[in-house]
């Protein structure tokens, strides 16, 4: 496929912005696969390149949340490992069922979610790991799977689930829930575009280009959620759900 110079300028803007985002409360999905498909890119295409500049700014921001001990890898092991069998379930049964079935269901759960996050003022738990930790484990371990099936067959706000569910029924620190969240994400990510680089499905130059991009969101996004905390982290998650909830209800 031939590159332009304006499918540079469509993509590297909005893939930053994507990477900000999804730093901060993920989603950032919503923002970069259809900055590649408005490039013009097939949708594979625009699929597996997405996922290729989304999983190394991913990394980016997953380090510096690591490296500000933004992470608790008692549950961090047992998100990753349930997220990447999510995800390689889900990417099957993608290929086998309809996907109006979710449309449905997700119209029905993103008004909900959204609701929960406009009147819970603070994201923080009131009282962190207030639950038993054997409880957590249970907790991240199944919930994580359901998501990382989720993100293997339609993905849009994975990151966003993830993180309230770590806060909400983990009872686990808002910043310890991001840290979390974003290695579970990554998980997830790699997962998937080991499937597309083999098919050929990853367009490498503009990938690459949108990688720095990328990268430059999430540092800036990571800096800032740890720097606001709850309050910002909550109004980017409301951002999220109102843009998939459009999303699911269009079709697009």
């Amino acid at each position: 496929m031939t590159l332009r110079l304006t499918d540079f300028l469509i993509v590297c803007p909005l893939v930053f912005l994507s990477g900000f985002v999804d730093a901060i409360g993920g989603g950032g999905g919503l923002i970069s696969l259809p900055a590649y498909l408005l490039s013009g890119l097939p949708p594979h295409l625009a699929i597996g390149t997405n996922k290729f500049s989304s999983s190394c700014g991913t990394l980016i921001s997953t380090v510096r949340y690591c490296k500000n001990k933004c992470v608790d890898w008692g549950l961090a092991i047992p998100g990753i490992i349930a997220s990447v069998i999510g995800a390689q379930i889900g990417a099957r049964l993608s290929l086998a069922a309809d996907e109006s079935v979710l449309r449905v269901l997700l119209l029905v759960v993103l008004p909900l979610v959204a609701l929960y996050v406009l009147f819970r003022r603070d994201l923080e738990p009131k009282d962190p790991n207030s639950i038993p930790r054997r409880r957590q484990y249970i907790i991240v371990s199944l919930l994580t799977l359901v998501i990382g099936v989720y993100d293997g067959f339609y993905g849009p706000g994975t990151g966003t689930f993830i993180l309230l569910v770590y806060t909400g029924l983990c009872r686990m620190p808002l910043m310890k829930s991001a840290g979390n969240m974003k290695l579970a994400n990554l998980a997830s990510n790699i997962s998937s575009l080991l499937v597309f680089l083999p098919g050929g499905q990853v367009l490498i130059p503009l990938g690459a280009a949108a990688a720095v991009f990328s990268i430059a969101g999430h540092w800036v996004g990571a800096g800032l959620a740890m720097k606001n905390g709850s309050r910002f982290v909550r109004i980017i998650i409301l951002c999220v759900l109102v843009l998939l909830f459009i999303k699911v209800l269009t079709g697009q």
